[in-house]
């Protein structure tokens, strides 16, 4: 049984988007939304002005990595018994966010970030039955950050653009694993078309959504 469905992607790829028109599309989903929404408290503490300094430089890799998954966990008693679990970045999203933030923070290779990493999270798959969908700009590095920097409206920077390009880098290894149940590339694809595909992967997997696809008012990905 199918208890999550996860919308996963770098920044600017579309996944709040395509979560709030799943959610719109059938009352068996339940949209549970981004980790921070589960442990508003802890998130509070470290978000504002500062965040970017936490993420990156204060925190120690122990503690986001524990923040992050233990919001995920919560998050995920969220669900409600009849309805599958809509998540803006699921388990594998989480893990690859992880593994490029400490790959930056402790300047790793991304093979010694990966097995690190899995060393706190103690596993290297959910615990609960989730089909991951990954959304890319594009499979090609340079062109996916160059694509989600024009959607952001301003260039990424320093250790912010190291980050994002060493995320690229492990969501593609992710995909190239088969991790992923659909990866949805290419900035070509509207938001309807992408919702169409992500409808198509979902019912592949017998996710008993409606067989017309949500027609959106179209708009900016976010």
């Amino acid at each position: 049984m199918t208890y999550f469905v996860s919308l996963n992607g770098p920044d600017n790829s579309g996944k709040s988007t395509q979560v709030r028109m799943l959610a719109e599309s059938w009352d068996g989903f339940c949209d549970l939304g981004p980790v921070h929404r589960h442990d508003s408290v802890s998130w509070s503490r470290v978000s504002g002005t500062g965040f970017s300094t936490w993420w990156f430089t204060t925190s120690t890799t122990e503690k986001l990595t524990h923040l992050l998954f233990s919001s995920h966990e919560a998050r995920s008693r969220a669900r409600p018994p009849d309805r599958i679990g809509l998540l803006d970045r699921g388990w594998h999203m989480l893990l690859a966010t992880a593994i490029a933030t400490c790959t930056v923070k402790e300047s790793r290779s991304i093979e010694s970030a990966w097995s690190r990493i899995l060393a706190l999270v103690g596993t290297d798959v959910p615990r609960s039955a989730e089909i991951p969908v990954l959304l890319m700009p594009s499979l090609d590095t340079e062109r996916s950050i160059a694509v989600a920097q024009q959607r952001e409206g301003h260039p990424w920077t320093g250790v912010y653009l190291d980050y994002q390009r060493y995320l690229h880098h492990v969501l593609l290894r992710m995909a190239c694993q088969g991790v992923f149940a659909e990866v949805v590339s290419g900035p070509s694809h509207g938001i309807d078309a992408t919702h169409a595909l992500v409808h198509r992967t979902l019912t592949a997997h017998s996710v008993g959504i409606p067989s017309t696809p949500h027609l959106g008012k179209g708009g900016r990905p976010s």
